[in-house]
């Protein structure tokens, strides 16, 4: 036993307990600090700088993109819409052709009549009695009806 003792307490026995010792702690230390450690690394950073360029870089250009095919989308209604309009013209210049036709809006709208026909005016006697929309403003000063002119027109 007293090999053991000494053997205890010799000095090559302390440098390895201290060895021992040392080599746990460092094991320790490391496991901590690949812990600790972000798992950012360099070509994952590099990545994301690529990325966040190619975002920047692209986002202009994608946003005129989307902003012409607006005005594109746009133009297409427009034309769309004269296009109609045109057929419409059309019809109305061939109905213009037919001389029954042009009859027809002279007898309704300038009241002319045929020889041969009698023409009647029909007096309506509630009409007097009825508000007209634009008589409103007879019984108005001028100068309200002109600052009423000037906010129509700011509306429009």
């Amino acid at each position: 036993m007293a090999v053991k003792d000494r053997d205890r307490f010799s000095t090559a026995t302390r440098i390895r307990l201290i060895g021992e010792q040392t080599a746990a702690r460092v094991y320790r230390s490391q496991t901590r600090r690949q812990a600790r450690r972000s798992r950012l690394t360099g070509r994952a950073a590099f990545l994301a700088l690529v990325v966040c360029s190619l975002v920047v870089a692209l986002a202009y250009p994608i946003r005129s993109y989307v902003s012409q095919q607006g005005e594109i989308a746009d133009q297409e209604r427009r034309a769309a819409e004269a296009a109609r309009r045109v057929e419409e013209l059309r019809d109305e210049k061939a109905r213009l052709q037919d001389p029954a036709y042009v009859r027809r809006l002279a007898r309704e709208h300038l009241h002319y009549v045929l020889p041969g026909e009698t023409g009647f005016t029909v007096n309506d006697p509630g009409a007097a009695d009825r508000p007209r929309a634009d008589q409103g403003t007879a019984d108005r000063p001028w100068y309200d009806n002109l600052w009423d002119g000037v906010d129509n027109a700011d509306r429009h």
